[in-house]
C-alpha cells in the first residue's frame, strides 16, 4: 500500500514537471533547439480573444507620447494637474492623465445632450409644427387668428418659415385679419421666447417685410422658390393651449433629429443644445441619463446647462469617451441608416466648416470641441481598426496654442495604428435640406 502511494506521488510529480516544461516551452522567447513537447490541445484559452495578451509596446508608446505632451505643456507654464487625457481602444486603456476626474468640459457637454436625445427620441425623430386657424377663410382672407403650435424644433429658421408661407399661399391664404397666436414650444432662429419667435415668423411670411438677412438666406434655397405673401393685421401673442374651434391647415415636420444634432455639433450651437436640454428635462436629467446609458459613475459628470457654457459644467475625460462609445452603440443597434458618430459630429476630410475647420487632424477623425476663456477641449474617435477614442481637456491660455498641441498629439498617437477609410453613411434624403416643401403636409379645406 505504501509502495503504491509512493508510485502514485512519483507519477504526479512527473506530470507536474511535464506540465511546467510544456508551459515554459510555450512562452519561452528563446526555446531550445529541440522542442519535443507541444502545447496541450485541450487548453485553447491562450488563443481566445478574451485572453489575448495586450499589445504592451503600443500602449506604452501611447503613454510615453502623452507624457511628453504633458511635459512640453509644463515647460510652457501650464499646470499638469489640470490637463485631462483619456485614450482608449476597445477595452484597452492606452493613456490617461486625470482620466476619471471631472474637469471643465465646455462644449463637450453637448455630447451628453446628443446621447440623451438619441436615447429618448431616436435618430429619425422629427419635431412637428402645426398651423391652425380660427374663423373663416373668404377669398384668401382668414377672418380669425393664425395659430402656431410647436413641439420644440430647434432648427426652425428662415428657410423653414419661407416654405411655410408658401404653403399658406398654396392653400389660397393671403391675409390674416386676426392675431398670430403661438405656443410655448415654438422656437425660431434659435429664439426660445415664443412671442419673439412669432414676430420673426410674421416677418418671414411677408416678403415686403424682409430684411437683408432673410433675402440672403432665401438665395440659398432652390431656384424657383416663390416669395411668400401673407399679410398679418394683428399682433403676436402667446397662448397656453389650442382653442377649441381651431382648424388644422398645415402639419410641418422638422429635419430628422440626426441632422439637427449634426448641425448643432458642427457649429457647436449653444442655443440649440439648450433647447434640446430643456425638452429633455434639464441639465440634471441629462447628466443622470448620460451616466446610466454610457455606464460610468455619475460622480464623473456635473452639468448646469445643456450647452457647456461655464466652467461649472464638468466631465471626466473617461466619461466623455464612454459617451461617444455609447452613441456608436445606439446607432448600430437602432438606426441602420447611420453608420457611427461620424454622421452626427464634424469629421476631418468630410466637413470643411464649423469647429473642424483649420484643424490639422488625422484624416477621418470625428471630433467635438469645446472652448471657454481658460478651456480648450477636444474629443472624438480616429478610424483605426480598433477605433481609437480620445478626450483631451486642457486648462490655460492661449487656447490657439493648445489646439495646435492637441492636433500634434493626435497625429503622434495614431502612428502605431493603421487608419482605415471612415464609412460616411448619412442618408441625404431629398427632404433633408432646409425649407424643403415636402415636409409640409397641407390640409385641403372643403
Amino acid at each position: 500500500m505504501v509502495l503504491l502511494s509512493l508510485i502514485t506521488m512519483l507519477d504526479l510529480l512527473v506530470l507536474s514537471v511535464t506540465s511546467v516544461t510544456t508551459w515554459f516551452n510555450w512562452f519561452n522567447p528563446f526555446p531550445p533547439g529541440k522542442a519535443d513537447l507541444q502545447p496541450l490541445e485541450f487548453f485553447p484559452w491562450e488563443q481566445s480573444a478574451v485572453f489575448k495578451l495586450p499589445e504592451f509596446n503600443r500602449d506604452r508608446l501611447s503613454q510615453t507620447i502623452v507624457d511628453n505632451y504633458l511635459q512640453k505643456l509644463t515647460q510652457q507654464g501650464f499646470n499638469r494637474d489640470r490637463q485631462g487625457i483619456w485614450v482608449q481602444s476597445g477595452w484597452d486603456i492606452s493613456a490617461s492623465n486625470l482620466g476619471k476626474i471631472p474637469l471643465p468640459a465646455a462644449s463637450l457637454s453637448k455630447i451628453a445632450t446628443t446621447l440623451t436625445a438619441l436615447s429618448e427620441w431616436g435618430a429619425n425623430h422629427q419635431f412637428t409644427t402645426d398651423v391652425y386657424f380660427t374663423g373663416e377663410i373668404n377669398h384668401g382672407v382668414v377672418t380669425g387668428d393664425l395659430i402656431i403650435q410647436g413641439t420644440g424644433d430647434p432648427l426652425f429658421v428662415w428657410e423653414e418659415a419661407i416654405a411655410l408661407g408658401n404653403a399658406l399661399n398654396q392653400l389660397g391664404i393671403k391675409e390674416i385679419l386676426g392675431n398670430i397666436l403661438v405656443t410655448d414650444k415654438f422656437y425660431m432662429n434659435f429664439e426660445s421666447q415664443s412671442v419673439t419667435a412669432g414676430k420673426l415668423l410674421q416677418q418671414a411670411l411677408n416678403q415686403s417685410l424682409w430684411s437683408s438677412e432673410i433675402s440672403q438666406q432665401y438665395q440659398q434655397m432652390p431656384i424657383g422658390t416663390k416669395h411668400p405673401e401673407v399679410i398679418t393685421k394683428g399682433q403676436v401673442k402667446q397662448i397656453k393651449q389650442l382653442p377649441i374651434n381651431a382648424q388644422l391647415l398645415i402639419n410641418h415636420r422638422s429635419l430628422p433629429l440626426a441632422e439637427i444634432l449634426r448641425q448643432m455639433n458642427i457649429y457647436s450651437n449653444n442655443q440649440m443644445a439648450q433647447m434640446l436640454a430643456d425638452l429633455l428635462g434639464g441639465a440634471d436629467i441629462i447628466a443622470q441619463s448620460a451616466a446610466k446609458i454610457a455606464g460610468f459613475p455619475q460622480a464623473e459628470i456635473k452639468l448646469v446647462n445643456g450647452s457647456g457654457l461655464g466652467e461649472e459644467n464638468k466631465i471626466s475625460p473617461r466619461a466623455v469617451c464612454q459617451m461617444l462609445m455609447a452613441i456608436d452603440r445606439l446607432l448600430q443597434q437602432h438606426d441602420s441608416d447611420l453608420a457611427n458618430i461620424a454622421d452626427l459630429f464634424p469629421t476631418a476630410s468630410k466637413d470643411f466648416v464649423g469647429t473642424v475647420k483649420d484643424r490639422g487632424l488625422p484624416k477621418g477623425t470625428t471630433i467635438k470641441t469645446g472652448t471657454l476663456d481658460n478651456v480648450s477641449a477636444i474629443a472624438g474617435v480616429i478610424p483605426t481598426s480598433d477605433r481609437l477614442y480620445f478626450s483631451i481637456i486642457n486648462y490655460g491660455r492661449p487656447v490657439n496654442y493648445l489646439r495646435q498641441q492637441q492636433d500634434n498629439l493626435l497625429n503622434q498617437l495614431v502612428q502605431p495604428w493603421q487608419l482605415i477609410p471612415n464609412n460616411f453613411n448619412l442618408t441625404q434624403k431629398n427632404n433633408w435640406d432646409l425649407g424643403n416643401p415636402q415636409r409640409n403636409q397641407l390640409n385641403t379645406l372643403n
